[in-house]
This record gives C-alpha cells, structure tokens and sequence, in this order.
C-alpha cells in the first residue's frame, strides 16, 4: 500500500464490455503494488516458521489472497478518494475514476467489499490476529494516510507508509500467532525503505504534486532538502536491514545480500544526492527501480538463508 505505482496517461474512455468493467476494477485495486507487498509476505512467513514447513502449502496460499484482498480494498479506497487529484496529477489521470471507467460509488463499495471480505477470510481460514492487522492496515491507510495526512503534511509518507509495511506482520502473525521483536525488525526496513521509494518519485514528478497541491516533500521542502532526507533514510533502512542478521538469527547468505545490496542502495542515493549539488539532473528514477529490485531481491535472500539453513 505504500510502493508506488506509475499509471500511464491515457485518453478517458468508457468501458464497453465486460472484460473492460473487470481491468477497470482490477486496476482500482492497483496489482502491481499488491505484487511487490506479496514479495515480502512470503520471506516474512519462511523466516517466522524457520523454514518451509508442511502446513505451509495452504497457509501461504490463504494468507496471499487474504492480503491480496486487504491491499485491494485499501488501494481502491485510496482511489475513490484521491479521484479529485488523480484528475489533475498526469501520471494517475489514467487511473479509472479520471477516466470514468467506473463510478465513484461503485468503487466505494467495491473497495469496503473488499475489506470486508480479506476480514472474513483471514480470520476463518488464517487467524484473528492476521485478520485484525489487515483491517488495522485498511483503515490506517484510508483515514491516517489518504484522509489525515497526504494533503496536510509533508511527513505523509513517513508515518502513512507503515500501513505498507503491513503485510510482513500479517505474515508472520499467521505463522507464529502473534507479533515479536523479529517481526517488528522486518516490518523497520519496510518502514524506512518506504520514503526513499516514494520520494523519488516525487522529486520525477514534483510539478504534478504541485499542481494538485499535495505537500510532498519536494514541493515544501525542496529538491535538495529531499536528496539529503533520502540518503539519511536510506543509511537508516541499511542498519535495520543488517540488526535483523542478530535478531532472527540469519546466517550468511542473508548477511552478504543485506551488506552488498545495501552498499549499491546507498551509493545510488548519495549519487542523487551530489547531482542535486552540483545543479545536475538528479535522474530519480534511477533509485526509484533499483529499490524495487533491492526490496525484492533482500526479501528473497531472507527466505533462500532459512530454506539452506
């Protein structure tokens, strides 16, 4: 719920079919970001069960649709919401409330029916606890981040992002029953990978912000003031990333990933850094790829240590 999707802009155009009416309402719930919040759910469970338990075969599958499920609803409501700014802002104005795919009623209950169902289904078929940090998830992501926060406050992403950090403790709640320190440490590196994510792109697309009049921090504070929040943020992400090596324990593989991954990850952000320094093109899309890959590939270093262990 907190990596960020970049939408194509696209001429509005009625849905005509039924195959146009379901990629409308997929797209609401915006897959690609439910994608990247899976790809630490998985790492999350193998590291809580130390391994890859048998129990595990239906337990991943239904704690995956359960979040899947949780992320939809909360990215749809997201939608509903912010439909007024993603009009104006080019990089959403393809999204399906700008494009009047859908209306914005339908959205509202597609998205509460959504929740609705992530609720029962995690705690029918995973536990209680799982089901309550979803819905916790949802309703922090709509009404502390969507509604409190992004159009009052430059910190929006800081404090609004741990409901994208979600996901890793639902898993690890699923398997254990509970939330630990171990669980805590996972969910700190989501948390301050999150604003160096996020900020590059809004130092890409800062004018668009601008002119929807969200207080990103490129907006208030500056691009120079951003590039140095984003190398702070990302020599924080690092340190957490490597105290869970003591915390899980993790052995070596996770170990050498999280020191040279983290190395590349800080080098791009000082690189953007000194850009903006010397008045040069900070290329922010730079680092906003290459934190996905070091997302995807830590959080499977974290799971191949376990299984090899």
């Amino acid at each position: 719920m907190t990596a960020v999707e970049v939408v194509a802009p696209q001429a509005p155009v009625a849905a005509r079919g039924p195959l146009d009416v379901v990629r409308a309402y997929v797209a609401l719930t915006k897959p690609r970001i439910i994608e990247l919040l899976l790809i630490t759910t998985v790492p999350a469970m193998v590291v809580a069960g130390n391994g890859w338990p048998a129990r595990f075969w239906w337990l991943v599958p239904a704690t995956l649709v359960g979040g899947s499920l949780a992320a939809g609803s909360a990215n749809t409501l997201n939608c509903y919401v912010d439909r007024d700014i993603d009009d104006v802002m080019k990089r959403t104005s393809g999204r399906p409330l700008p494009g009047h795919l859908v209306t914005p009623r339908n959205a509202l209950r597609f998205g509460v029916a959504l929740g609705v169902l992530s609720l029962l289904w995690l705690g029918l078929l995973v536990n209680w606890l799982a089901a309550a940090l979803g819905a916790g998830a949802i309703l922090f992501y709509v009404f502390v981040y969507t509604l409190g926060m992004k159009r009052s406050t430059p910190s929006n992403i800081v404090i609004g992002g741990a409901a994208g950090c979600m996901p890793v403790v639902i898993g690890w709640a699923a398997v254990t029953g509970r939330v630990d320190v171990t669980s805590l440490v996972i969910f700190g590196i989501v948390f301050y990978w999150t604003p160096p994510h996020f900020w590059a792109l809004a130092l890409r697309f800062k004018d668009d912000y601008a002119a929807a009049g969200v207080p990103m921090l490129p907006v208030v504070a500056g691009v120079r003031e951003t590039a140095r929040q984003i190398v702070l943020y990302s020599v924080l992400m690092v340190a957490i990333s490597l105290l869970l090596y003591p915390v899980a324990p993790m052995g070596v593989i996770y170990l050498g990933s999280a020191v040279g991954l983290g190395g590349i990850f800080l080098r791009e952000a000082w690189k953007l850094w000194q850009r903006v320094e010397h008045d040069q093109d900070p290329k922010p899309m730079r680092l906003f790829h290459w934190s996905i890959t070091y997302l995807t590939l830590l959080f499977a270093a974290m799971a191949v240590d376990k299984l090899v262990a």
